[in-house]
């Protein structure tokens, strides 16, 4: 799902990757921000097939990937598919275009939402309507207003990130699509059209929806009326991967030097269980390209396939924008709409250039060495359309005294609107900060966003809060309401994620510093603590407190080993679930309530603890540096209860 976030648990995250969309208009407005101009090749097979065999099979063996697929189509035919490396390494087994299977993640969600609009073209649905109206149990209401179908199709349900079992290795976890509607729907935390926050879950309704609606199961609509019409003879969404199929498909590696992974269970199926070859997957990019028809299979009309692509969503003006289901990625001056996918081993892109009629479509079957995966995908669209599409960057500017006081005014840390915020695994954006700097030339950089090379990403102002990254081109952009930035975000994303400033109580300019001073502080003490009694022991030493001033030390260090403990114990947990995502589902819960009852009765009674033994310090008989020390303890505790209690260390929901 989706590229940015931090390395802890990224991999349950990952699954849920990007949406654009474009409106029609005579000249696009390009997202990289430049002018096009003649291509320097053309686009037919004897140039890219040269090209392809050049840059894909240095790609996969330099990142430690397996394999890979790719597929172009021009104008209603499939100008190029083929297979790079091993389906299966040990057996050496090679990936073939028009048969080996890849798991693209959440392109998966174009053939939901596809399904969607074929129920809305025959009047079964309808976009604004509440979707409680297609479901026989009820979405929690809020009072700002319901969810509508439109707001599930393009990102903005409002629902907080959800990671919990969304890919599992055991079948057995694997639930029906309306048990998992009913019981796994996340908390709102936006009003539904107001803010976009990706959602699988949201993806996962609108199957359901379809399911009810049609009056047949999922897998059984997306079999009748995408895959057979699309003549997609290697796809499917079923879970387990059914017999037929395992011939031909892909085994999933972390590294193509390492065994072969388990088959993801995608528990959300409906926006990430597809299972599709490459040449497959070029039928549907096809039947989008040319009017919703396939050698004479019609899956849409061409009006229902306008709306999808051409109905925008605008947040961030002039950054790129949601469609229904797709997202913008314009480039070069060309319209394009596209989706991204991943599962935890697989990793795709599927491009529409809608004016010029081609598609492209790759997919790799490992993660690879230091995320190769993504740089792979990410370089062939830079350099498919650096080669086959040209552009010359936009030129444009702003004074330098505008440009510094503009920086100045982004400067200052962010939360990103596609966030856990009601249970434990909200801490990453704890542990991760994203923050907005300047630079020594003054140019914006952003903590996540980096270049090809690894490198922060280095935003040059254009346009009054309109920054362009000086290598890729593509555009950063603020929303500023009275001399305050309300929400900023950049072309790759913003469709499906928008970034604000952070609340003022959880903000990392002083909790994370706060955090740390205190976590040392009362490790330094528990850690002491023994150190000290040893040699007063050895030494024949006393200490000279009696009564209520030596309960008081002793609470105080009780309480601060205690406290210590604890956060030991968080930040273990989280070293292991970011190891070992597959504890992410009912195996943990057991531990994790354990944790938030310990937590609670350790914070709260710490801090408490701490506080009455510095109120003992200070009006008993003690020393000033204990006296002093004993009040940064307390202090030191009370930042860690904030901290648990922020970050939900303290509840005891199992729903993340």
């Amino acid at each position: 799902m989706t590229r940015r976030y931090p390395q802890a648990l990224s991999t349950c995250l990952a699954f849920c990757l990007l949406s654009f969309g474009v409106a029609a208009r005579a000249v696009a407005e390009p997202a990289a921000g430049s002018i096009s101009s003649p291509p320097a090749h053309s686009l037919e097979r004897a140039d890219l097939e040269p090209w392809l065999d050049g840059f894909m099979p240095y790609a996969i063996e330099r990142g430690d990937v397996a394999g890979a697929v790719v597929a172009v189509v021009k104008n209603g035919e499939v100008i190029f598919a083929k297979g790079y490396g091993f389906a299966d390494v040990e057996k050496h087994k090679p990936v073939d275009a028009e048969r080996t299977m890849f798991r693209p993640g959440s392109i998966s969600k174009l053939f939901t939402w596809t399904a969607v609009m074929q129920l809305v073209e025959q009047g079964k649905l309808d976009l604004d309507k509440d979707v409680n109206e297609y479901l026989d149990f009820k979405i929690p209401p809020r009072a700002d207003g319901p969810i509508t179908l439109r707001n599930i199709l393009t990102h903005t349900p409002g629902f907080e990130e959800q990671i919990k079992s969304l890919i599992v290795s055991d079948a057995k976890l694997l639930v029906p699509l309306k048990v998992y509607a009913q019981q796994k729907t996340p908390v709102r935390i936006f009003k539904a059209g107001s803010t976009p926050a990706y959602s699988n879950y949201a993806t996962a309704l609108a199957g359901y929806i379809v399911e009810r609606v049609s009056g047949q199961p999922f897998d059984d609509y997306l079999d009748a009326h995408l895959f057979k019409p699309l003549q997609m003879s290697h796809a499917t969404f079923r879970q387990p991967l059914p017999a037929a199929f395992a011939a031909d498909m892909s085994n999933g590696y972390a590294l193509a030097s390492q065994p072969p992974k388990p088959y993801e269970i995608v528990i959300a199926a409906p926006a990430g269980s597809l299972a599709a070859s490459g040449v497959d997957m070029a039928h549907f990019m096809i039947a989008h390209l040319e009017g919703g028809e396939y050698r004479g299979a019609r899956i849409l009309g061409a009006e229902t396939l306008k709306k999808m692509h051409e109905t925008p969503t605008e947040m961030i003006p002039p950054l790129n924008r949601l469609m229904i289901g797709f997202y913008e990625q314009n480039y070069n001056g060309h319209r394009v709409i596209s989706h991204g996918g991943d599962t935890v081993y697989m990793h795709s892109y599927l491009h529409l250039l809608l004016d010029d009629h081609v598609g492209l479509f790759v997919s790799v079957n490992s993660q690879g060495r230091e995320g190769a995966a993504g740089a792979i995908r990410g370089a062939l669209f830079d350099d498919f359309f650096a080669r086959y599409f040209p552009g010359t960057p936009d030129a444009g500017g702003v004074d330098k005294k505008t440009a510094t006081e503009h920086a100045k005014l982004m400067t200052g840390y962010y939360e990103s609107s596609r966030r856990p915020e009601t249970s434990f695994v909200s801490i990453l954006s704890f542990a991760s900060p994203f923050k907005v700097s300047v630079d020594k030339d003054g140019l914006l950089t952003a903590s996540s966003f980096k270049g090809r090379n690894g490198a922060p990403r280095r935003y040059r102002e254009v346009a009054p809060f309109i920054w362009r990254d000086v290598d890729s081109g593509w555009r950063l952009a603020a929303k500023v309401v009275d001399g305050r930035v309300q929400r900023f975000s950049i072309d790759e994303i913003s469709p499906f994620t928008v970034y604000e400033p952070s609340r003022w109580w959880r903000s990392a300019g002083w909790l994370v510093p706060a955090v740390e001073i205190s976590f040392c502080a009362l490790l330094l003490t528990t850690l002491l603590w023994p150190v000290a009694a040893i040699v007063r022991r050895r030494n024949n030493l006393k200490l000279d407190l009696v009564g209520r001033d030596e309960r008081g030390r002793m609470v105080s260090r009780i309480a601060a080993a205690v406290v210590t403990g604890l956060s030991l114990a968080w930040l273990v947990l989280f070293t292991i679930l970011s190891a070992r995502t597959a504890m992410l589902g009912p195996s943990l819960d057991p531990w994790l309530f354990l944790l938030h009852l310990v937590s609670i009765l350790g914070f709260v009674g710490g801090a408490i603890a701490l506080l009455w033994a510095a109120a003992i310090g200070w009006t008993g008989n003690r020393r000033w540096p204990g006296k002093l020390w004993t009040s940064v303890l307390a202090a030191s505790a009370v930042v860690m209860l904030w901290m648990a209690w922020v970050y939900h260390l303290t509840s005891f929901t199992s729903r993340y």
